[in-house]
């Protein structure tokens, strides 16, 4: 039977390759980095858009403090509530957390959901345009309805995958298309090869389950957010400039939250809003990675313990 260990046979003789591991929200995928990284001597790299905000705790499922304890983990709480972050800061601060962790002749273990992300990182970032003032302020003020409806026509593509309930993604897509004349997902497509990463990953793993099983952990998971405390940690978030963040108000959980603290739904309509919401979003991560080739997935069933998922993996 082959053990994880092996990994370190495949890896460059200079340095150990790096490990990929994807998922939709809730598949398990944290449980699974933190036993590799305690059977290879690895460190793991969060591809989480949100976990990079200081204070964004509850809602986005960090690691617990003695995880982090356990097993080093890079780009978590890296930026202010008020800065903003995309794929190319990601690159930015992923590429020499790698060369880093490598130096140290440890195995990095990049774990998460952000399917952009992970892209990025392999094949290089994308040469869409930068953001152009004029045609922003005329796109934020236009309904958000017509600019679908504008991307349905321009941009079938990103139109059926895109978050149709964020502004900011909806926006950037139709000012692409705007200054350019080519659809956005033609756009995101032409990848930099010369920034791709060299080496290769040791391995691209993605986990996935079952539409009901991933269904009892979603809603699991957000009724231990709101048991934890996610609307007073959202409250204190606001204090502290939340709002004005238009990347972070994009989160599932906070978005909802602040919406009830507004007064705009109860409660329990609220918790049952974010179920719907993060089951949404586990499906548009599995339609992006069904597209992201070289992935080598793997089915979780409900019972399934962790030393025996990780051995499925066959790193050898």
């Amino acid at each position: 039977m082959a053990k994880p260990r092996d990994i370190h046979l495949q890896s460059s003789t200079v340095h150990p390759q790096p490990i990929l591991l994807a998922g939709p929200t809730a598949v398990g995928k944290s449980e699974v980095a933190l036993r590799l990284a305690g059977l290879l001597g690895g460190e793991i790299i969060s591809v989480d858009s949100m976990q990079v905000y200081r204070g964004l705790d509850v809602g986005t499922a960090k690691p617990s403090a003695a995880d982090r304890a356990r097993v080093p983990h890079h780009l978590i709480d890296v930026m202010d509530l008020r800065e903003p972050f995309d794929a190319a800061k990601f690159v930015e601060l992923a590429r020499p957390a790698v060369s880093e962790i490598q130096s140290r002749r440890r195995v990095p273990i990049l774990c998460g959901g952000t399917g952009l992300y992970f892209k990025a990182f392999l094949d290089g970032l994308g040469k869409a345009p930068a953001a152009d003032p004029n045609v922003r302020a005329e796109l934020e003020a236009t309904p958000l309805a017509a600019l679908l409806t504008e991307l349905a026509q321009r941009d079938p593509l990103t139109y059926d995958t895109i978050d149709r309930r964020n502004p900011r993604r909806v926006i950037r897509a139709v000012e692409v298309i705007r200054l350019t004349g080519t659809p956005f997902s033609a756009q995101r497509a032409n990848w930099n090869p010369a920034s791709a990463i060299e080496p290769p990953a040791a391995c691209f793993v993605g986990l996935t389950r079952s539409t009901a099983d991933l269904r009892i952990r979603i809603d699991a998971r957000v009724e231990q957010m709101f048991q934890r405390g996610l609307v007073q940690e959202t409250r204190q978030l606001l204090e502290r400039g939340l709002a004005q963040n238009p990347t972070a108000m994009q989160a599932i959980g906070y978005r909802q939250v602040v919406e009830h603290c507004r007064g705009e739904r109860s409660l329990p309509e609220t918790i049952e809003l974010v179920k719907t919401r993060t089951r949404q979003l586990a499906k548009r991560q599995m339609t992006w990675f069904r597209k992201q080739p070289g992935i080598r997935w793997i089915e979780l069933a409900p019972n399934d313990e962790i030393n025996a998922i990780v051995t499925r993996l066959n790193l050898n």
